[in-house]
């Protein structure tokens, strides 16, 4: 080891948090969701208990089930877990494929493609 080298352990070790595992190795390489887009706002919450057959859950999996026992959006989950929104998205898609699960998207926006409706309410303001 020469003098600029830092010893091998200092590159995956945090003094504060202990043992750092890359977002990558928590969603094993994957960038996308299996299932489900996971919008910000999208409620996430448990939808079951997990079972004995359920196998191939890392502890990330887990704390996602235990923490949505009361529902939370997915940008609260990333928070909770101090885990990147991308990775969580790939982590509920498992879940949602699993029905560990239930997600709530949130309503789509109305899109207003009629003038006219404006002009009624214009028309209306000038009534009274």
């Amino acid at each position: 080891m020469t003098e600029y080298e830092e010893p091998p352990d200092v590159h995956w070790v945090d003094e504060h948090a202990g043992p750092v595992v890359r977002p990558y190795a928590v969603t094993r390489g994957r960038a996308r969701p299996v299932t489900g887009k996971f919008d910000l706002v999208s409620q996430v919450s448990t939808a079951r208990t997990v079972a004995s057959q359920d196998v191939g859950l890392g502890p990330e999996h887990l704390a996602i089930i235990a923490l949505c026992r009361r529902r939370l959006s997915v940008a609260e989950v990333a928070a909770h877990l101090d885990l990147p929104l991308g990775a969580v998205r790939v982590l509920l898609g498992d879940l949602l494929e699993r029905q560990l699960v239930r997600v709530v998207e949130p309503r789509p926006t109305p899109v207003l493609t009629d003038d006219s409706i404006f002009e009624q309410v214009i028309n209306g303001l000038r009534t009274l």
